[in-house]
């Protein structure tokens, strides 16, 4: 299970369907803040969640914040952290840049991609097991800027995927984000019966510990969670009992 932080503006907000106009700052059951820090700080003190999912909605809608450089930079340093950073990179160099400040892995999305030759250009340049590719979709639908990737079904992008040597992908789908409506389980049984060498990585819907259960049964790498643990749904003592399964 991997915790995510939404950062907007310097605040953890919590994600609802993809509407990031409408995102408020997040209200959780952990700590009293959306302050990004101390909302991670619970996740690794309350839940033993270490390993967080950080994704930079100001700089994927490509406004800069500097102050989200400060927070990765606390995670990563002050806090101890493992960070996967979702920030709107779609090229070698500012990959290179992120893994070099101290970043766990970074995520190359398909939403923010532009250009469908760097496909095989970052993960020819970059050690595979620090990339993450996020194939994001509504409604069964690939979101990209790359026209081509963008007019692809799932499987088919992820046919291009693995050819093209990426290890670990994530599923995520927006329109199931904050809904608590559950992941989309048929796509994740297509996927993993197409492609079993992948890694993959689920995130959109997730609801409760049943659901997490029945993931790793289907033998999905890593589930991404954020409302279900703010609303208590998910519990240290649900974290405890699936560590136990391993």
């Amino acid at each position: 299970m991997i915790p995510v932080i939404d950062l907007i503006d310097g605040q953890a907000v919590h994600a609802v369907k993809g509407a990031r106009a409408q995102y408020r700052p997040v209200q959780s059951v952990l700590c009293q803040t959306s302050d990004p820090v101390p909302v991670a700080r619970a996740f690794r003190d309350r839940l033993r969640l270490d390993e967080i999912y950080v994704a930079d909605l100001d700089a994927i809608r490509g406004i800069a914040n500097a102050s989200h450089r400060e927070v990765i930079e606390a995670l990563i340093g002050r806090e101890a952290m493992h960070v996967i950073l979702d920030a709107g990179v779609s090229d070698v160099a500012s990959a290179r840049a992120w893994l070099n400040f101290g970043v766990h892995k970074i995520v190359i999305a398909s939403e923010t991609l532009r250009r469908w030759d760097l496909l095989l250009r970052i993960p020819a340049a970059i050690d595979r097991d620090r990339l993450v590719f996020s194939l994001d979709f509504r409604a069964g639908k690939i979101l990209s800027q790359c026209p081509r990737l963008a007019a692809m079904p799932p499987m088919k992008a992820l046919e291009h995927l693995r050819s093209s040597a990426w290890q670990e992908i994530l599923l995520l789908d927006l329109s199931r984000v904050g809904s608590r409506w559950g992941a989309d389980r048929a796509l994740a049984v297509e996927a993993r019966a197409s492609f079993p060498d992948l890694s993959l990585l689920v995130g959109g819907g997730i609801d409760g510990p049943q659901e997490l259960i029945d993931l790793r049964s289907l033998g999905v790498a890593g589930v991404l969670v954020a409302t279900a643990l703010h609303c208590g749904t998910l519990r240290a003592e649900d974290i405890s009992f699936l560590r136990a399964l391993k």
